[in-house]
């Protein structure tokens, strides 16, 4: 009986362990989900940024001629 009784004690420990490590690796998680939505509206921020600047002055390869000695 006495054994019995150490195992369930044992158990309950490993439990009461597990729970708190699970609730530990929840909160990262959900830290992780809030840095990860801000990078999001960070990036969507520089798409929109680079699709409003104007186009450079400069012309395209297409545009370019070739140098003299072609």
């Amino acid at each position: 009986m006495q054994q019995a009784q150490q195992q369930i004690d044992e158990l309950e420990m490993k439990l009461a362990f597990q729970e708190l490590t699970v609730e530990e690796l929840n909160q990262e998680v959900i830290k992780l989900n809030r840095l990860m939505a801000t990078q999001q509206q960070q990036i969507q921020l520089l798409i929109g940024k680079l699709q409003a600047m104007e186009p450079s002055n400069m012309a395209s390869a297409a545009e370019e001629t070739p140098p003299p000695h072609y």
